[in-house]
């Protein structure tokens, strides 16, 4: 029988979701507990592939099973085998049909940073530093020029072997609390920048958030994220940020997409 099961992740230690022969990968992980507890190699396709040092709250797995244990009692018997920043949120019987990485139709990501003058340690593996004030109501303008579909090239890192480069993004929302200036900047506080799509390219929403900084601190302006994304001109738009503020929120599927 096939299962859909969502899995959460803290990507510090992990090269990945994926297996790499440089290091331990969430999915190395997550097929050695399925395999302790079904008792038979168990091969587990995700919705995507997460870069080193990314996080998750609900990547979505399918794995085929010959199991007597109910679905809902899977993910405690997974979690017995998995290390503490990997775990099983839930699981349920699909349709044989059903694909974790061909049948999704949005994800949802969620880049994280915080403002301040000074370092926060606390905060520091979960979200980009950024010092200077940010002007987030400049931010979010940009956000709605990003938002539709477009020829994303201009915001995909280098290596990449993708030949079709036009992605739709749903959504790009932000939400800012803290300490504001009197003129509207953010000093201190946080930031979340949550991205929908129908597909992102490799570091996509990393470099969407890194020019939505830009665009905040006045490196940028509205007028250049436009040109940005007409011309394609990677080397015009922000830079890449860190990984460890990236987050894989939710990946959705079609209601009537292979839950039994």
């Amino acid at each position: 029988m096939r299962y859909r099961a969502v899995i959460s992740y803290f990507g510090k230690n992990y090269v990945g979701w994926q297996r790499q022969l440089n290091g331990l990968s969430v999915q190395e992980v997550l097929e050695k507990a399925l395999t302790a507890v079904f008792g038979t190699p168990t091969q587990a396709t995700a919705s995507g592939r997460t870069d080193a040092g990314v996080h998750a709250d609900g990547q979505v797995v399918h794995f085929d099973a010959d199991t007597s244990i109910p679905p809902e009692k899977i993910p405690f018997a997974v979690n017995t085998e998995l290390p503490d920043d990997v775990s099983m949120l839930s699981c349920e019987p699909v349709a044989d049909t059903f694909n974790a990485r061909f049948s999704a139709k949005r994800k949802t990501y969620c880049y994280k940073l915080y403002v301040s003058r000074h370092r926060k340690p606390m905060l520091g593996e979960t979200r980009a530093h950024i010092v200077v004030p940010l002007d987030v109501a400049a931010m979010r303008e940009c956000a709605g020029i990003i938002e539709g579909e477009h020829d994303f090239r201009c915001f995909e890192a280098s290596g990449s072997v993708v030949v079709n480069t036009v992605r739709t993004v749903y959504r790009v929302q932000i939400d800012a609390a803290g300490t504001f200036l009197p003129d509207g900047r953010l000093s201190d506080g946080n930031v979340e920048i949550y991205v929908t799509g129908n597909g992102f390219l490799y570091n996509m929403v990393r470099i969407i958030a890194g020019t939505l900084v830009y665009v905040g601190t006045g490196k940028m302006t509205a007028d250049d994220v436009r040109e940005v994304l007409a011309t394609g001109d990677r080397t015009r738009a922000g830079k890449t940020l860190p990984p460890q503020g990236l987050t894989l929120v939710s990946v959705e599927y079609d209601d009537a997409d292979g839950t039994l």
